[in-house]
């Protein structure tokens, strides 16, 4: 699900001609959110808005959510479950994957509800950060 929503997204960005760049930057987070809703969440939602300015991804979805998301954006931080760990996933790089590229990013969260993550890549912005 991962791979293939940031593959079917970024076709259509270079389609639309945009900057490589802004591209690369989408792409990671779509595959950081969505592995993270595939990985946490019983179901989720994945959302991208392309206008003048920006180009705009959510994820929303229904799980365990996030207890402490300062603690959650640390480098190698993760709860990732042993089995999901063994595949190769889980390393804790998520979320700060997804703010290092984004220019704006909001991340809501109830325990045992879910997460709602809105992140903003601007045409032009830097490299994120």
């Amino acid at each position: 699900m991962a791979g293939e929503s940031a593959s079917r997204v970024k076709k259509i960005l270079q389609q639309l001609g945009l900057n490589q760049d802004i591209i690369r930057r989408v792409a990671i987070i779509i595959y950081e959110a969505a592995m993270n809703v595939a990985i946490h969440g019983s179901h989720g939602q994945l959302a991208v808005h392309v206008d003048p300015k920006a180009i705009y991804v959510s994820t929303e979805d229904k799980g365990a959510g996030i207890p402490d998301i300062d603690l959650a954006m640390q480098e190698g931080y993760s709860t990732a479950t042993d089995e999901i760990r063994e595949m190769g996933f889980g390393a804790g790089m998520g979320l700060p994957n997804i703010k290092q590229n984004s220019d704006e990013l909001v991340v809501e969260s109830k325990v045992n509800v879910g997460t709602i993550l809105k992140a903003i890549v601007y045409f032009n912005s830097g490299t994120g950060g």
